[in-house]
């Protein structure tokens, strides 16, 4: 109830039904003077926002502590103290996904990982042979030496020979010479070599199409006319021809530029998620309607109902897991690494929990039926994640 002036008249502003006290019977309205002052309109604001998180905190500290306590209440009709479910998970999905997608990114970079193999698995710093042949050159102690110097570090060197007009203190520097230039050329041919399978694994990662390999064809008008020549028993079907349809606007559109294909899709793909968690909701309850279909007193709309704020609640408990995550990686704690565990574990022992104080059942049958639901709905998330991946396809 807002702290309005009421207004005299008894005939509702809204419905123009006859009033018998501060609230119309038939639309609701609360029969208050039209015009509001600036701090009527402030004072609203903050009455509501106050009113939103006093009911957000207690139900959140409710689902949260008592399993299975929230949905048993709204069934049997004690609402008004709790945030209603729908606006709860709006609100708990809205800031999932937002700190999901503010955390996570999964755009496709070969680059880096290519970097970062050669920095991994290479561990010889390549140095210019310019700046060894130079200080080679600074510590020979004569002009013969300097030539041989020349000629066995500018690659197409000249066989080392032993002259009697050398020095014997000249024969030992050259030979040490002539090792040394030999043992840096032979590195950089290793380098080289390692890091051949490297390149060759950045070209061909995403050298592959969404749909198949073949790219003979440059429009879909080409393609179409191609298959109206062929007899009927040898054109491609229906599903072939979509198929090659976007194969082929796939092609024109990103250049053969594989990269920047499978970003874009995967940028749609998970940007998909709410949707198909909201697809799964009505799915799993018919699963739970199979499951407890002897249970009269629980309709499809209460199975509903449980799948929400269950729901409702592994977003709250994947939201503290990441936040526990990134704490973890910023500080480095290893023992931050069993929290995250507990956290994960108790999410799965919540909705055990839930099961068995909603439905009433006892232990075995709920343990043999949360089995039994989360089997189903394994399967289920991967056919919904390859349809939705196919929509991505195309969709994109």
């Amino acid at each position: 109830m807002s702290h309005s002036k009421e207004r005299h008249e008894k005939i509702c502003l809204n419905c123009n039904a006859e009033l018998h006290g501060r609230y119309c019977h038939v639309c609701g309205q609360e029969n208050i003077e039209p015009k509001e002052t600036v701090w009527t309109l402030v004072s609203h604001f903050f009455y509501d926002i106050t009113h939103f998180d006093g009911k957000f905190f207690s139900t959140t500290k409710y689902l949260i502590t008592r399993p299975g306590f929230l949905p048993k209440e709204y069934i049997e009709g004690r609402r008004a103290r709790y945030l209603h479910p729908i606006r709860m998970y709006v609100f708990s999905s809205a800031l999932f996904f937002l700190t999901f997608y503010s955390l996570f990114h999964f755009n496709l970079d070969p680059d880096k990982d290519d970097k970062e193999d050669i920095e991994n698995n290479i561990n010889i710093i390549p140095i210019p042979l310019d700046s060894i042949r130079s200080k080679i050159l600074a510590e020979a102690k004569g002009r013969h030496d300097s030539v041989v110097i020349e000629d066995t570090t500018l690659g197409g060197a000249k066989p080392y020979r032993y002259t009697p007009k050398s020095h014997p203190g000249d024969t030992a520097l050259k030979a040490g010479t002539v090792q040394k230039a030999d043992t840096v050329q032979r590195s950089a041919t290793v380098q080289k070599t390692a890091t051949a399978p490297v390149k060759k694994k950045k070209k061909n990662r995403y050298n592959f199409n969404v749909t198949g390999p073949d790219k003979k064809y440059s429009s879909i008008q080409q393609y179409d006319s191609v298959q109206k020549t062929l007899p009927a028993g040898e054109r491609d079907n229906w599903l072939q021809k979509l198929a090659k349809h976007r194969e082929i606007e796939l092609n024109a559109r990103y250049k053969d530029d594989q990269k920047a294909m499978w970003n874009d899709l995967f940028e749609k793909l998970i940007h998909t998620f709410p949707y198909l968690l909201f697809v799964s909701l009505p799915l799993y309850a018919f699963y739970l309607k199979l499951l407890y279909w002897r249970r009269k007193q629980f309709l499809y709309v209460t199975h509903g109902i449980f799948l929400i704020y269950l729901y409702i609640f592994t977003f709250i408990d994947l939201l503290v897991y990441f936040g526990l995550n990134k704490i973890h990686e910023s500080m480095e704690w290893d023992w931050m690494g069993w929290i995250e565990g507990v956290v994960l574990l108790y999410g799965i022992y919540y909705a055990y929990k839930a099961m068995r104080k909603f439905y009433g059942q006892g232990r075995g049958k709920t343990i043999l039926k949360f089995f039994i639901l989360n089997t189903f709905a394994f399967w289920s998330i991967i056919f919904l994640f390859t349809a939705f991946f196919l929509f991505a396809v195309f969709k994109f």
